[in-house]
């Protein structure tokens, strides 16, 4: 890490890519199932290291690298107007590989949660291709204490929300590539 890059928010860092819950944190898996075969695998990949799922959802989000890669900032933006809450992070890992690709990014400090998220699509034995994000976190500041289990609801919408919108860019490709 250089000087410049502030410190992730929460310790430990790294664990989602080994679908790891730390100690004190709230863990979140949610799989979806995109599609089947390498076409598929490639428009739901492609979608996801390059932020469309994201910015899909209509998302706001502001880095600086056109795809996911270790050490790129991110900032996601939910809500509308005076509404809209930022979070920055910066992505901790990512993996392509012949039948895995995604990458997970870490919360820093501003953001209303700590802790980090990982996006994974997988082509599975069977052809199958899927959706998994895997998350623990827990509140960083007090109105996401106070909203208690109320936020975790709506991470686990969130999550279900990728999955369908991964699920549309990907039978939608490469219309959309």
């Amino acid at each position: 890490m250089t000087a410049q890059q502030p410190a992730f928010s929460y310790t430990p860092v790294g664990r989602t890519a080994h679908r790891v819950t730390p100690p004190g944190f709230h863990p979140l898996c949610v799989r979806t199932r995109l599609g089947a075969g390498e076409a598929a695998f490639t428009a739901a990949s492609l979608a996801l290291l390059e932020w469309r799922m994201h910015r899909a959802m209509g998302v706001r989000v502001e880095t600086d690298a056109e795809r996911a890669a270790p050490g790129v900032r991110v900032t996601v933006g939910l809500g509308v107007g005076r509404l809209r809450v930022y979070g920055p992070c910066r992505v901790v890992w990512t993996v392509v590989e012949e039948r895995r690709a995604g990458w997970a990014y870490g919360t820093l400090p501003g953001h209303p949660e700590r802790g980090e998220e990982a996006f994974l699509v997988e082509h599975a034995e069977d052809d199958r291709v899927w959706l998994t994000v895997w998350a623990y976190s827990r509140p960083a500041v007090w109105w996401t204490r106070a909203a208690g289990p109320v936020v975790r609801v709506l991470q686990r919408l969130y999550a279900h929300r990728c999955g369908q919108v991964l699920r549309r860019l990907t039978r939608e490709w490469p219309a959309t590539g």
